[in-house]
């Protein structure tokens, strides 16, 4: 049977098909791109309105303790940045244990828990593209693609170093639901779809861990995922992902 009835055949089984695959990911792109640009009028009026902003120097300054909590702001911003990821599992055909580069793009929101301490409690939506990949036995490779719209949840702390710059530790935890990737062999020349009833389970979740870094309104941070979920349908194995991502953006 040729590839594209293989194909054709897990249409008909209730798979996404690549075409199909590659529509939902300029649609999620899209979305995601809309939601940043109409945002970002409103966001950078709130710059001059957050709880941060100094009237005297014309920035966020994370050292005003006295002042910066008063009104009571949340804080809103926009990320994007590589991710690293693997794909650990017990069965050999779904180990993707040597790093895949993917895209990580997203909002997030902080809400203030404290009027006396820099404690926030940080969520969003981010599109991230995990994965693995490994060597085959004749020298080809094998790419996982894991593509996910993630909800993470955070508890962060802003630690002041001066008037300008803060140093922003967090931890918790994400969900993930899986929109779309393929599982592709490059030695059988063959591909389909990552998520079906015999490879891997939409849904993952698991522990965020991280470090950022603000000058300002400008943002930086490096996260680590690690994947809790079994994301594989086998009950005798296990499949989890881990994911390093960098993070590049803006916050108001």
């Amino acid at each position: 049977m040729s590839q594209s009835k293989a194909l054709t055949l897990r249409t008909e089984n209730g798979s996404i098909t690549p075409k199909n695959d590659k529509i939902m990911k300029k649609i999620i792109l899209m979305a995601l791109a809309a939601l940043m640009l109409t945002g970002t009028s409103a966001q950078a009026q709130a710059y001059t309105k957050s709880r941060y902003y100094n009237s005297r120097t014309g920035h966020l300054d994370y050292s005003r303790q006295r002042n910066m909590f008063e009104n009571g702001d949340n804080y809103y911003g926009l990320r994007i940045g590589p991710s690293f990821s693997t794909v650990n599992s017990d069965d050999p055909t779904l180990d993707g244990g040597d790093s895949q580069t993917g895209l990580n793009i997203g909002v997030v929101a902080g809400i203030a828990l404290s009027d006396q301490t820099p404690l926030f409690l940080e969520t969003g939506l981010y599109y991230t593209e995990k994965g693995g990949k490994k060597k085959l036995s004749d020298g080809k490779k094998m790419t996982y693609d894991l593509n996910y719209l993630e909800v993470p949840i955070t508890v962060k702390y802003a630690y002041a170093l001066d008037d300008h710059f803060s140093i922003q530790p967090f931890a918790g935890g994400y969900l993930a639901c899986g929109v779309g990737g393929k599982i592709k062999n490059y030695g059988a020349r063959e591909s389909e779809s990552s998520f079906s009833s015999d490879r891997f389970k939409r849904f993952d979740g698991g522990l965020r861990l991280g470090c950022g870094a603000a000058y300002d309104m400008f943002y930086f941070d490096v996260t680590y995922d690690i994947g809790l979920a079994n994301i594989c349908h086998d009950e005798f194995d296990t499949s989890h992902n881990g994911c390093l991502t960098l993070n590049f953006g803006v916050n108001f």
